[in-house]
């Protein structure tokens, strides 16, 4: 069959893409291991945040504390013939309110997991850097991605592709630990930490290149149990044969990064995408450096990357009381 006569292309999205992500089993494993997460869900009177509760609760990762409109909650429950008697309601007639009692669960020790339910994200993080009643630590916060391919496991983690839009010395060296974290807390021993630039050398052209020289070094002195190269271009960080091609063979990182810090926002953002709409992976996102983590779905998202990001959120989640052998179902 010639090009001209190939089937015409789904007229719903561009002929290059190809989304079909799932829920890296290994992690949603792991959550499982870690027993049910108590879960704020503010906003979650609509239909998509009550689906991704739902798969996760099915999941055998999730306790849920439901936080919105009642007879709304219930009649999205209904639609997916899910019980929910055994779970705490709070009505909450705002986002504004709603917001303020999923930070209150928190402070009060009661959840594990802030979730973002339909609340415009503006307001929700009002109210997680409320410095009276939100859930900030000292630090600023920093968002972080665990990406699968549909063929792997494996991921690779990056940081920040959604909260710091230009992120100074200080904020990206909060990123290379929480990339550090993240890897470790996956299974991933001594992660290989990659600094994107547009080129591996530290030229005064390319700014975000010396920073990155600049950030691998103290990395290397400061972050124990991983390893770290920069600046490197992304394909370098991908690819053995580029590296070889530029003479880093012997560089530990360039061509098998398990993590990468990005220099800004729109490389990050980019990057992200890019992976989740050209090559099927699966995102699973949570933003760190809060009392615990923050789930903060999108409405483009599809349910395998909402039940992964609530299993990675999980496993980052303080430590709680591990299942008694009890078997949990997987989610389709």
């Amino acid at each position: 069959m010639t090009t001209s006569e190939s089937k015409a292309p789904d007229r719903g999205q561009h002929h290059f893409l190809d989304i079909t992500p799932r829920c890296p089993r290994e992690l949603l494993a792991r959550a499982q291991q870690m027993g049910k997460a108590r879960t704020a869900v503010i906003c979650a009177d609509a239909a998509l945040p009550m689906m991704s509760v739902e798969g996760a609760v099915r999941a055998g990762i999730c306790e849920p504390i439901l936080i919105g409109n009642r007879a709304r909650i219930e009649a999205e429950a209904a639609k997916l013939s899910w019980d929910i008697t055994p779970y705490e309601i709070i009505e909450a007639d705002s986002e504004q309110d709603a917001a303020l009692a999923g930070m209150q669960l928190v402070r009060d020790g009661r959840a594990d997991i802030v979730m973002k339910g339909q609340i415009h994200t503006d307001v929700m993080m009002k109210a997680v850097l409320n410095k009276q009643t939100g859930i900030r630590r000292d630090s600023r916060l920093v968002h972080v991605f665990h990406m699968t391919p549909p063929h792997s496991d494996h991921p690779i983690i990056l940081s920040d592709g959604a909260v710091n839009v230009a992120p100074d010395l200080e904020t990206r060296k909060l990123a290379l630990r929480a990339v550090v974290d993240v890897a470790h807390a996956v299974g991933i021993a001594k992660p290989k930490v990659a600094l994107l630039s547009a080129t591996e050398e530290p030229i005064p052209s390319v700014p975000s290149a010396q920073e990155a020289r600049e950030l691998r070094d103290w990395a290397r002195e400061n972050i124990s149990d991983a390893a770290f190269s920069g600046p490197l271009a992304l394909d370098l960080i991908l690819s053995k044969t580029a590296a070889q091609a530029k003479n880093l063979q012997n560089d530990e990182v360039a061509g098998a990064a398990d993590a990468i810090v990005v220099p800004d926002l729109v490389s990050g953002n980019v990057l992200f995408k890019a992976l989740v709409y050209f090559r099927s992976a699966c995102a699973a996102g949570v933003v760190l450096g809060g009392l615990v983590p923050i789930v903060l779905t999108s409405r483009a998202d599809p349910p395998e990357a909402r039940l992964a990001s609530l299993a990675l959120a999980s496993l980052l989640a303080p430590p709680r009381a591990k299942p008694q052998k009890e078997q949990a179902t997987a989610a389709v």
